[in-house]
């Protein structure tokens, strides 16, 4: 029965006519400390989830403190991985959480981060198999971020490298993947196609518009990918829930970037 679980859960984080969602991940107080909109917690969340999008991405701590403030309800995907930017290897990412946890706390979803090509990779590897084993055996769905970095590893935006972390993921038994988008339409196309489970592009470093962010969501949409993850592009945007409401219109309207900006943004 724990794959009626999952069903369920999975239709708390992604749209069920769509089959795509907006995620918002906001663990970056682990990795970089309390950044720039990240200082109050339950008011991002409430405007996160005034402007429509699927699902919040947090760690413990902050569920615990009651991280969906006084507003709208919203789904709710706890991280179970960290590292810190002050640390030796800042891509070692280590356990910090697990699925019983994230139960009892009322998670939809978890998410782990792996670092394929870092120099502990083989450890987050292992990670990610066992706890894909205890999310299928307690009917929680597994979002697996898939980032290729390392000493080998060039360019993480590469679509071969990015293609083979996203495959990595779906092999080991995640429901859904995030990573890098590869730059344009033709090759992300790619990255999809090589992954049997649906890919979600990572928003990535804050861009310099909003229509340059926007535009890299309506083409990996284009090219069959599953919605977007987008942090900073979101919660530091000087209007929250605006930036949502035009990642929606994107995501699960089928706006082009232009009709979306015009009819949420202005």
């Amino acid at each position: 029965m724990t794959e009626i679980g999952k069903r369920i859960r999975i239709d708390r984080v992604v749209n069920r006519s769509t089959r795509r969602t907006v995620i918002i991940p906001m663990d970056h107080g682990i990795t970089v400390g309390p950044v720039k909109g990240l200082y109050d917690m339950k008011s991002i969340v409430d405007q996160v989830a005034e402007g429509g999008a699927n699902a919040v991405l947090l760690h413990k701590g902050i569920i615990r403190a009651g991280y969906r403030g006084y507003g709208k309800d919203i789904g709710l995907i706890m991280h179970l991985s960290g590292s810190t930017t002050l640390g030796p290897d800042p891509n070692a990412k280590v356990q910090v959480a697990d699925v019983i946890e994230a139960i009892k706390l009322g998670a939809d979803a978890i998410s782990i981060h792996i670092n394929v090509g870092s120099e502990t990779e083989q450890g987050q590897l292992k990670f990610l198999g066992k706890t894909a084993k205890l999310c299928e055996d307690w009917g929680m769905p597994l979002l697996a971020m898939m980032y290729p970095r390392g000493k080998k590893i060039e360019n993480e935006y590469d679509a071969d490298v990015v293609k083979h972390a996203a495959r990595i993921g779906a092999e080991l038994g995640a429901d859904l993947v995030k990573t890098n988008y590869t730059g344009n339409e033709d090759t992300f196309r790619e990255v999809v196609k090589g992954c049997p489970v649906p890919v979600i592009m990572a928003g990535g470093p804050k861009t310099n518009t909003d229509e340059e962010f926007c535009q890299m969501v309506y083409d990996s949409i284009r090219a069959g990918g599953a919605g977007v993850a987008a942090g900073r592009n979101v919660f530091q945007h000087e209007n929250p829930t605006k930036m949502i409401q035009v990642l929606c219109g994107i995501v699960h309207e089928g706006l082009n970037v232009k009709a979306a900006l015009t009819k949420y943004m202005k």
